[in-house]
């Protein structure tokens, strides 16, 4: 079912076009998508970052930024690469389980903020494009906080 050829109208001495909507238009009335569904989202997006490219080391980008940390020996920088692999793990499991949902926001914010924080202050240089890095951080939080807030509403 497409569109149909407009039907003209006449209005004293103005012709109005107006289209004419098929008989089943595709809607969407719910305003928001599935708590499940968000909270999916953000718990795949922590997955995704700690257990492939940390903990599996399926980014080998990870690993230099960190190591331009001066905090860290080489050896000492992959064992704090895979434990912080191993929070976003966390991170990710406790999104799902719906427990204390805005502490959990929280805990997210101040997590991402801190490892953006870091990764400028001390690995600006390795870090291919720093603004959308922020850019998308944030689009990744205002997630995690409309999950938090559904959740606790």
């Amino acid at each position: 079912m497409g569109w149909r050829l407009p039907t003209v109208a006449k209005f004293g001495r103005r012709v109005c076009l107006r289209p004419v909507r098929p008989a089943r238009a595709i809607r969407y009335d719910h305003g928001m998508p599935p708590l499940m569904l968000i909270e999916i989202a953000v718990a795949v997006v922590w997955v995704y970052e700690g257990l492939w490219c940390k903990v599996l080391g399926g980014s080998r980008h990870e690993l230099e930024v960190v190591q331009a940390a001066p905090l860290f020996s080489p050896s000492l920088a992959a064992l704090f690469l895979r434990a912080l692999g191993v929070c976003e793990c966390g991170l990710a499991a406790w999104v799902l389980t719906g427990w204390e949902p805005l502490w959990a926001a929280v805990v997210q914010t101040v997590f991402l903020v801190s490892l953006n924080t870091a990764g400028i202050t001390w690995s600006r240089h390795l870090i291919p494009d720093p603004p959308g890095m922020l850019v998308k951080n944030f689009a990744f939080l205002i997630l995690v906080w409309v999950a938090a807030g559904q959740a606790a509403s």
